[in-house]
């Protein structure tokens, strides 16, 4: 018992550090010397670095967030399978594992202690960490989060949907294609972070004061 909770204290641990890296901050101050918790919205979100330091330092960030996240992922799987107490313990404690390890990456990209507890609203990292469990479903989610936000040219609307899009594609891959049904779990705590990560953007949506991608404030 006690490998078990020293292994899971490390899974946690280790996924909030990897996603506390302010990717955001980091570029923002190499490409343009700005802080950008200072800018825009004050998060370290692509979106937000897209404004402060443009769209190249915007991709690196979204590489960067979603890399942090599925690396957790890959981690926990380390972690784990270099014990064979462990391993034998069952396939739930691993996946359970992979779902900590996730959740800790978003909730240290949110909240960073390298940032004061600053961060990002933590869409990039969730779909990174559901890229390393289910990519197929991080996919589809990160092409809906585009095509919204073309569309409407709202990413918070865009972020909402992809994030909400991925939790549904999940249910018929577990119904049907034998993925494990903890994963509907990981979707379903990530879809919940982000939306109250989002209060704001939805209260200026139904509000009809959102700013739009591309539009400069006033």
């Amino acid at each position: 018992m006690s490998d078990i909770i020293f292994a899971l204290v490390a899974i946690l641990l280790f996924g909030y550090l990897l996603g506390a890296i302010p990717f955001g901050f980091i570029l923002t101050q190499l490409f343009r010397g700005v802080d950008v918790t200072s800018q825009g919205s004050g998060r370290t979100g692509a979106t937000n670095v897209l404004r402060a330091a443009g769209w190249k330092a915007a991709v690196a960030v979204v590489l960067l967030d979603a890399a942090k996240a599925a690396s957790a992922v890959y981690l926990s799987k380390i972690i784990i399978g270099a014990s064979d107490q462990l391993v034998a313990e069952g396939i739930y404690l691993f996946r359970g594992a992979q779902i900590l390890a996730a959740m800790a990456a978003v909730v240290g990209h949110n909240w960073s202690i390298f940032l004061d507890f600053k961060g990002g609203r933590g869409v990039v990292a969730f779909l990174g960490g559901l890229f390393a469990l289910s990519p197929a479903a991080a996919l589809f989610g990160g092409e809906m989060l585009l095509l919204v936000a073309g569309l409407t040219r709202y990413v918070s609307l865009g972020s909402l949907v992809g994030t909400v899009a991925a939790w549904a594609l999940l249910v018929p891959l577990v119904l049907f294609s034998r993925h494990p049904a903890e994963y509907l779990l990981y979707a379903l705590a990530g879809a919940l972070l982000i939306l109250f990560q989002h209060r704001d953007n939805v209260s200026r949506l139904l509000a009809g004061t959102e700013r739009k991608m591309g539009k400069t404030r006033g």
